[in-house]
């Protein structure tokens, strides 16, 4: 007979199988409102991701049934749900903007998730379900375009290895709602072990409401850092920790060129999770400046400026914390963990981006001379580190390749004179650095005109596209030579794409 331990994991075999909780319906009903989603029309699906299914334990078939589309469309309500949508506040591009919350989000429960931390569950989130209290004027819809965005940007960054919310599937319709021209719409299913943001702290602190702070504070704590209950000051030592994660997290992203693009304090997650993937991109011609928003006119939330607003943002929630953790010098304190943790975890990350095993005081300058000359060539960020990996020590003969990437091959070759000196100096091995330096440095990712491609297919009912792309994205390090073609450089079409809070 099977132990405990070794029984095979549970396989939901239809959607009412599924058990849901919802632990954030436990709290005072001031931190949501109760309600059921809006009908979408003639819903079907789009897309599902198996391994998000897999997270909790569903059958992939389920996702192809009527029930399943039913539901996650927001036409029907699971048994066991508790649909309800968050307040919080938030600073917008740096101003205070008040009040929120989950204006097109609506919370269905908890689904048991074993493979995740702490809690083992994960919370079902329906995105353009329709409106809420918390609207603001708007429509409560998502559209087709945003949702695909979402759902493919969500399961590539969860396979890069960052952390990150993760959704389940897409469910689109006809049902067509305005924005800059008409687009059809689509909800789409995201999961996280929790969606408290910072500005969900910032909302009772700006309210002049401890008590809700308090509660929600102490909700997080014992949910989600269960080991922080012990610590002399609780609240303390969770901003501590959240602090490190976020500064953890913006290393990660600047490391694979992923910009964000509206990092509001309502956007950011007190878990450290990439959350509420909007108008996002991927680094392509290697530029610190670039800005992937086209709202943001001013570059807040450009490339270059993600570690200082992460920083920023944890002073908000530092802010809205005070009044629990009592001294405005303890706070301070923890805020400074946010740029060593940072530094460190970059710095970690470029050695292994560049295969170096060790850490020595002049590799700074060899880590800022190959940034300062492909800013200069334009060169692609994502293509330059993979191919890096092919290097030869003792054949600099062999980096045509590598040269043809540089309008400027001298700079190049002075740089890589440099790096095969830092090489040598730790007797690397051309083989197994190559393998180290492709297992961190992604062959593909979501370049915003693969997602356009699959975007315009899909508004034509062919949904294979987006599949395909979700295939290859779960698997970023892998040659999968057969797709070469998505790894390649962008057309000259795609400079003229441009990404918008617009969703």
């Amino acid at each position: 007979m099977n132990s405990p331990e070794t029984l095979p994991p549970v396989r939901h075999s239809t959607l009412s199988e599924l058990p849901l909780s919802n632990s954030f319906a436990a709290l005072p009903p001031a931190f949501y409102t109760r309600l059921a989603s809006s009908p979408l029309p003639s819903p079907y699906l789009v897309c599902a991701s198996p391994a998000a299914a897999e997270l909790i334990q569903l059958d992939l078939s389920v996702c192809e049934s009527d029930e399943f589309i039913q539901v996650f469309s927001g036409n029907a309500r699971h048994a066991q749900s508790m649909p309800l949508a968050a307040v919080y506040s938030g600073h917008q591009f740096g101003v205070w903007a008040g009040q929120l919350g989950d204006g097109r989000a609506i919370l269905l429960g908890d689904a048991a998730a074993p493979s995740v931390d702490p809690n083992g569950t994960l919370e079902l989130q329906l995105k353009g379900a329709g409106m809420t209290p918390y609207s603001r004027m708007g429509d409560g819809r998502a559209v087709l375009r945003s949702s695909i965005r979402e759902f493919l940007c969500s399961e590539a960054m969860a396979a890069l290895g960052i952390p990150t919310s993760r959704a389940l599937c897409v469910i689109g319709s006809d049902l067509r709602v305005m924005r800059e021209t008409p687009e059809s719409t689509a909800v789409v299913t995201r999961m996280a072990p929790s969606f408290v943001r910072f500005g969900s702290f910032e909302h009772w602190y700006h309210n002049d409401r401890q008590d809700e702070l308090k509660q929600l504070a102490d909700y997080v704590i014992e949910r989600s850092y269960p080991e922080l209950q012990s610590a002399a000051n609780p609240y303390l030592a969770l901003l501590e920790e959240v602090t490190r994660r976020t500064a953890e997290l913006v290393a990660q992203w600047q490391a694979v060129g992923f910009m964000h693009g509206v990092l509001n304090t309502d956007n950011m997650s007190i878990l450290g999770l990439t959350l509420d993937y909007g108008p996002f991109g991927f680094m392509e011609a290697y530029e610190p400046a670039h800005i992937c928003n086209h709202t943001d006119q001013q570059g807040r939330y450009s490339y270059k400026m993600q570690p200082q607003i992460g920083h920023w943002n944890c002073y908000a929630l530092g802010q809205a914390l005070l009044p629990l953790i009592g001294e405005v010098d303890a706070v301070h304190a923890a805020l400074k963990i946010y740029q060593p943790a940072f530094t460190a975890k970059l710095n970690a990350l470029w050695h292994q981006k560049l295969g170096l095993l060790t850490q020595h005081d002049e590799d700074e300058s060899l880590i800022d001379a190959l940034l300062v000359i492909m800013q200069k060539n334009k060169v692609d960020f994502t293509l330059l580190f993979r191919k890096l990996s092919g290097l030869r020590i003792d054949q600099p003969a062999m980096d045509t390749e590598l040269r043809d990437m540089f309008i400027d091959r001298a700079a190049f070759d002075t740089w890589a004179v440099q790096y095969r000196a830092r090489l040598v100096q730790e007797n690397s091995d051309d083989a197994t650095r190559r393998q180290r330096m492709n297992a961190v440095n992604p062959k593909y990712v979501l370049r915003n005109y693969l997602a356009q491609v699959a975007i315009e297919r899909a508004q034509q009912k062919d949904f294979s596209e987006v599949s395909k792309l979700l295939d290859i994205l779960q698997f970023p390090f892998d040659e999968q030579p057969e797709h070469d073609s998505y790894a390649a450089l962008p057309p000259d079409w795609a400079g003229s794409l441009e990404v918008s809070c617009s969703s």
